[in-house]
């Protein structure tokens, strides 16, 4: 039998105006920390998003989004440094500053943990049933 590891996920959403608390869910963060694995999953659906919110600055939420994924990765596969000076944290840090709460356009769910044998595929997962 596999070993099962604790994880922790959040969904990102992007919340075109705080106000209302309308929101469009667009990715999952996992981490695990057993294996050292901090991954992130997300698409743009853009015919749903302006729907939701015509105005919506896309351009500006496409680099938010690319943001997160640099701060999530860390380095590149040649070692280089990415996402400034929060990519340059410790894995844990890196998740609890993307998960924190935020008044913005993007935002993350509450933190939720669940048990797994392999963060990859359970991202992928999550992602499946709670973003497309």
């Amino acid at each position: 039998m596999q070993d099962k590891h604790l994880f922790e996920y959040a969904v990102i959403r992007v919340v075109p105006r705080v106000d209302r608390e309308e929101f469009l869910n667009v990715g999952v963060i996992l981490y695990c920390p057993q294996v050292k694995f901090l991954g992130l999953a997300w698409s743009l659906d853009n015919n749903r998003l302006l729907a939701l919110c015509p105005t919506v600055d896309m351009e500006e939420l496409y680099e938010h989004l690319r943001a997160f994924e640099k701060i999530t990765n860390g380095k590149d596969a040649y070692g280089n440094e990415m996402g400034g000076p929060i990519g340059q944290l410790d894995i844990a840090s890196r998740f609890r500053w993307l998960t924190a709460t935020r008044s913005t356009i993007l935002q993350t769910s509450k933190v939720h943990p669940g048990l797994c044998t392999g963060p990859a595929a359970m991202l992928e997962r999550l992602y499946g049933s709670l973003v497309l």
